[in-house]
């Protein structure tokens, strides 16, 4: 019976053996992943489920029932050491550090990312400092949630206003500090980033741009010997000031998971370097979703999304069954920060202007709708719409159908948006 493995059980990995049962293989699906926890959403973690309005099981992907189901042997828990593309095995390490093999006759990595850690020798080591990835993450974290503590937030991107805006509303008093010239840098206009700097000001929150972390220090042991006691205590900032701290959650960016296709001899390049179709440099073994490099127009590129882990595992589980189907994203993504809902279609490399659209009462009113529309001449790129879905929805359709509205109509805000399609 053929067999086809996918290592790696988040979005990716849940909607590729979804996808294969659905399309009609009848073959044996493994699915490996080094959580304890069947396949869930991330992007709940440091929203919902951290403010405790959303239970772990609502968190699932699918019902753990699902997978016995549909004949998927879900394999939690275990960690996949090794791969040996010439006999297509790999290697697994259980939670008692017992090993074992397993064969394959198509392999695909849904490996996705990880986290950017602080540095040791700047104290990313000492107990209170935190990253946002997985539900071990986030459960190490949420004591640290209590209404007057004081958090320290370093990285003003997606992640890091994100976790700014829930310990808001838990009653933390918050400080962020961006290395860049401003929050948002690397992946919004300065439009963007304003409408979210004023929005975090109004909370509360004290946002330090072109401001980085130093180090981080340790608070002094009881016993009196000069000792520190593992725990952070303070940050030394870039400026020459000094925080007090009680936690420090760091949001620095993510990096593809590569080491294990890197071992096994896979061509990486900012992630697992696959073709059109999802294909790896190794025969029979593919790659979707974060950890995935794949070509688009005449360049390379790796989305971080949950639209795109879904939409390219799919794409790669039809091409498993001999689609020959290139894989062509439709990028939108994400942000929920207090009452702010922030929706991205489109993809904004390159962009050399922006309009704006907005009525005039947005200027004073935080949580009217704006939306900013990036262009590369009189092409429309992408759309970043706050509290504003029907230009979301407007811009992405004209985005997935090739088209592009003159930028002064787009700015008419008493233009109804839908005539922008016409």
């Amino acid at each position: 019976m053929t067999h086809f493995v996918v290592v790696g059980a988040g979005q990716a990995g849940a909607s590729l053996v979804a996808r294969l049962r659905a399309k009609g293989f009848e073959g044996r699906i493994t699915l490996v992943g080094d959580e304890d926890a069947p396949p869930y959403q991330r992007p709940p973690l440091s929203k919902g489920y951290l403010l405790g309005e959303i239970s772990r099981e609502r968190l699932f992907l699918r019902p753990e029932r699902f997978y016995g189901e549909q004949k998927i042997d879900l394999l939690t828990g275990r960690k996949v050491t090794a791969i040996d593309t010439s006999v297509r095995s790999l290697t697994l390490a259980g939670p008692d550090g017992a090993e074992e093999s397993l064969s394959y006759d198509a392999l695909a990595l849904t490996t996705g990312s990880r986290p950017r850690h602080l540095p040791a020798a700047i104290g990313g080591a000492l107990k209170g400092v935190h990253v946002v990835r997985t539900l071990a993450d986030v459960d190490a974290m949420a004591p640290e949630f209590a209404e007057g503590r004081r958090a320290l937030i370093v990285g003003g991107g997606y992640i890091g206003l994100e976790a700014a805006a829930v310990a808001c509303k838990l009653g933390v008093a918050v400080t962020v500090v961006e290395m860049g010239e401003r929050i948002l840098q690397r992946v919004a206009a300065p439009e963007t980033s304003e409408r979210f700097r004023q929005l975090h000001a109004a909370h509360g929150v004290d946002l330090r741009e072109g401001v980085g972390l130093e180090r981080l220090t340790e608070g002094e042991a009881d016993a009196g010997d000069g000792r520190g006691d593992g725990r952070v205590h303070a940050a030394q900032l870039t400026d020459g000031s000094t925080l007090e701290v009680d936690f420090v959650i760091v949001g620095v960016g993510i990096l593809p998971e590569t080491e294990l296709a890197e071992a096994a001899g896979l061509a990486v390049e900012d992630g697992i370097r696959v073709d059109a179709l999802g294909r790896s440099s190794a025969p029979d073994v593919w790659a979707a979703g974060d950890c995935a490099n794949f070509p688009l127009g005449e360049g390379r590129l790796r989305l971080e999304s949950v639209q795109n882990a879904i939409d390219q595992a799919e794409a790669v589980a039809d091409n498993m069954m001999g689609a020959e189907t290139p894989y062509v994203p439709r990028p939108w993504f994400w942000s929920d920060q207090y009452d702010a809902k922030l929706q991205i279609a489109g993809l904004n490399t390159g962009y050399d202007r922006v309009v704006v659209r907005a009525a005039p009462e947005a200027a004073e009113d935080l949580s009217a709708p704006v939306s900013y529309w990036y262009f590369r001449g009189d092409t429309l790129l992408a759309v970043d719409a706050i509290n504003d879905p029907r230009s979301y929805m407007v811009g992405k359709r004209l985005i997935e159908a090739g088209r592009s509205p003159e930028p002064a109509q787009v700015a008419r805000h008493d233009l109804p948006v839908k005539e922008l399609l016409g």
